[in-house]
């Protein structure tokens, strides 16, 4: 979560962030990217740390990973939930999902990534932003580090996952988020627009604290970092 990171562990919380397989430091096979491989990292890790009463916090496609954990191993050691600017419940359009993203437009994404991925990364951040909206807030030496890291990532990994946050419908899964969940979005995002996110999110999941940020992009975690952390904050002290 970037800055919020930051702000919860001044404020005495402990916060893990990992490099998700493929990206960063992170092993990065061939294979396995779809979201039930992701969520088995995810427990790895709380496995090996000896984690307890864990908050899991999951931003863009990351509320697959925490949607998924949820399903397959359930929430007895996880006391909280908070989705910002999640994928969940589903990007696609579909008959029963209108408000989803075409799949025309999803597949020129994939496409872009095969084709010329350092490029289409470039220009993504930009609307990650909102950068002509938000040129105030997000400078273009923000813009340049983003860019700076993604094309390190292994091209099968980010294909591979681009493919899956497009693809899974998580919508059958959501009774499975037990627990009183964080939902966070900003109604300017577009990547992934309110309607079929966190607007779904918060009436399928029913202990629920639904926040819509005014004017948020996808990536308000720069945009509105201090607004987002007081919201985090308040949640994790409710």
């Amino acid at each position: 979560m970037g800055a919020s990171n930051v702000g919860n562990c001044r404020a005495g919380y402990r916060c893990i962030a990992y490099d998700r397989r493929g990206f960063g430091h992170s092993y990065a096979p061939f294979r396995d990217y779809d979201y039930t491989t992701l969520a088995s990292d995810l427990k790895a890790i709380i496995d090996q740390l000896e984690l307890k009463d864990v908050i899991l916090v999951g931003f863009s496609m990351g509320g697959g990973e925490v949607v998924r954990y949820c399903s397959n191993y359930g929430t007895a050691n996880i006391a909280k939930v908070a989705l910002i600017s999640s994928i969940i419940p589903l990007v696609a359009q579909k008959g029963d999902n209108p408000d989803g993203v075409p799949k025309e437009e999803l597949d020129k994404i994939v496409e872009a990534l095969q084709k010329d991925r350092v490029g289409f990364l470039k220009d993504f951040h930009k609307n990650f932003y909102n950068y002509k909206k938000n040129d105030i807030t997000v400078s273009e030496a923000q813009l340049h580090y983003d860019w700076s890291i993604a094309p390190h990532a292994s091209p099968v990994a980010t294909i591979q996952t681009a493919k899956a946050w497009a693809e899974t419908d998580f919508r059958t899964e959501l009774k499975n988020v037990d627990v009183h969940t964080l939902i966070v979005h900003g109604d300017a995002d577009n990547i992934v627009p309110k309607s079929t996110a966190g607007d779904q999110a918060a009436i399928s999941i029913k202990n629920n604290t639904y926040k819509v940020i005014e004017n948020g992009p996808h990536g308000l975690n720069i945009t509105h970092k201090d607004e987002l952390n007081t919201m985090l904050l308040d949640f994790l002290k409710s």
